[in-house]
């Protein structure tokens, strides 16, 4: 893996290129990112966005949404993948936000991975762009990509999500899981990584691999 002096340089070159990363997902507010990252499961930001910007303006709210019904909702997300079960949890979760949170997301883990559709990586994604947490949410990206840099070496996203938080320094941290994002959406990608173009592949222990 990875040596800390390796590790601090790739996210200080991270941070050179993009000072104030944040999610490709559209959002105004709390509860809208919250549903956002519910529907990105297993879809791509582009889709859901294309959703969103037409469920948002009609419903944004859980008593909204929770309005709306499933049946309608699902008219909205019906172009996204696992959209019947999606509208599903999204309902239930409205349901929960307003007879146990007074229609507020909650800032906890505890309670958000309660909440249906809501596993340990939306957690981190609200967590950290909701509420500034210095949490690592493991997609897809991130766990192909620490493991092929050498910043983690794990079975699991699980697995990849503590050896990231162990390894990556503070400063870097609360940033990092966006970095890695976009790092592995537009360089080092699944087929072709686009080495000769990545600004740390000097320091990738698996360069072209």
């Amino acid at each position: 893996m990875i040596n800390t002096i390796d590790c601090r340089e790739i996210f200080k070159r991270f941070k050179a290129i993009t000072p104030n990363p944040t999610t490709e997902l559209r959002y105004h507010s709390t509860f809208e990112l919250l549903i956002s990252v519910i529907l990105s499961a297993q879809a791509t930001d582009v889709s859901v966005n294309k959703a969103t910007e037409k469920l948002f303006p009609i419903a944004n709210t859980p008593e909204k949404i929770f309005k709306l019904g499933e049946k309608k909702l699902k008219e909205y997300i019906k172009t996204i993948g696992l959209f019947n079960s999606k509208a599903k949890h999204i309902i239930e979760t409205c349901k929960i936000l307003l007879t146990e949170f007074n229609g507020e997301v909650p800032n906890k883990r505890e309670a958000l991975q309660k909440l249906p559709g809501v596993g340990r990586k939306t957690a981190n994604v609200i967590l950290n762009t909701a509420f500034g947490e210095s949490t690592i949410a493991v997609d897809t990206h991130i766990f192909r990509i620490s493991n092929r840099m050498g910043l983690a070496s794990a079975k699991t996203p699980n697995q990849v999500e503590e050896q990231l938080v162990k390894i990556i320094p503070k400063a870097y941290l609360k940033d990092a899981h966006h970095w890695l994002i976009l790092h592995g959406r537009y360089t080092c990608t699944a087929k072709k990584p686009k080495c000769t173009e990545c600004v740390i592949s000097d320091l990738c222990e698996k360069n072209g691999v």
